[in-house]
Parts: structure tokens; sequence; C-alpha cells
């Protein structure tokens, strides 16, 4: 699966980045499982540095080929971080939703001829490596449009 082809292919920077954008009074998004996996109590796993519970955050991740888990830590970072960058992305391709949460995924599709442009206009308003991580979210949301998983790929290229 691309997402978790994503995070296997990060830097450990780019991940740590990912990782500490979603850290909440000091735990990481994913401290609950890194605790379970190193036998440590919940509380206590803030006493590990921020890098070794990301490193180990993404083993978790990669070794139990968890999409969703890396979807949702994908998606959540790009919530937390470019809120604006899915409504504008919905926008552009002229895809209804409420504030990039989407009602009906099965009646609304991109329009793949728009996608060059708006992708473009985003890399001027976002972190391109931001626009492709959403760009590989939209190929996993939209997979009857190949366009995405095309362009995604030459993008990580």
């Amino acid at each position: 699966m691309i997402i978790i082809d994503t995070i296997k292919n990060m830097t450990d920077e780019r991940f740590l980045a990912i990782y500490e954008a979603l850290t909440d009074r000091g735990f990481g998004p994913l401290d609950g499982e890194v605790a379970k996996a190193l036998k440590f109590r919940p509380q206590a796993i803030r006493k590990l540095a921020i890098d070794k519970r990301a490193r180990k955050a993404r083993q978790i991740v990669l070794s139990g080929n968890n999409a969703e888990l890396a979807y949702e830590l994908c998606g959540g970072y790009l919530m937390r971080s470019h809120e604006k960058l899915m409504p504008d992305f919905l926008d552009a391709m002229g895809i209804p939703h409420e504030d990039g949460m989407i009602e009906d995924m099965d009646e609304t599709t991109p329009d793949a001829a728009k996608l060059d442009d708006v992708l473009a206009q985003l890399d001027k308003d976002y972190p391109s490596e931001d626009v492709t991580l959403y760009l590989c979210i939209c190929a996993m949301q939209w997979p009857e449009i190949p366009e995405l998983l095309s362009t995604w790929e030459k993008r990580v290229a």
C-alpha cells in the first residue's frame, strides 16, 4: 500500500517532524503503542526522548504494515499543520466538502484534467513534500483515478 511506502521512504527527520507536530502535552500520537511495545507504563513513556519514541512508532507502523494507522498519522499531521491544504485542493477540484471532510466519497471524484494546475498552485502555497503526502492520501481515497497514483509516483521518484 502506498501509504506504507511513503512512511518507509521518509527520512528519520521527516517522520520525527510529523510525529512531533502531533504531540499533545508531551505525548506523541502513538506513544500508547510505543509504551506497550517497550513495556513502559503509559505515563513513563515521556521520559524517553521523542526521537526514540518516533523511531519505535515508525517501526510499529511498518512492522505491522498498518496502513490505517499510517493514514491516520499522515492525515492528522496534514490537518494540524496545514488545515487549509485539504480544503484548498477540494475547492480547486470542485469537490463539495465541509472543512475538508467529504460526505460522499462515491459521488464525488477529482477531475484528473485539473490535477497538474491544482498541484502547481498548492506547491506555491504549501511545502511540496506535504502536497505530495496529501496526494498519496488522495490516491488511496480515489483508486479509480490512476492519474493521482501516477502523479504521486513521479513526485516521489
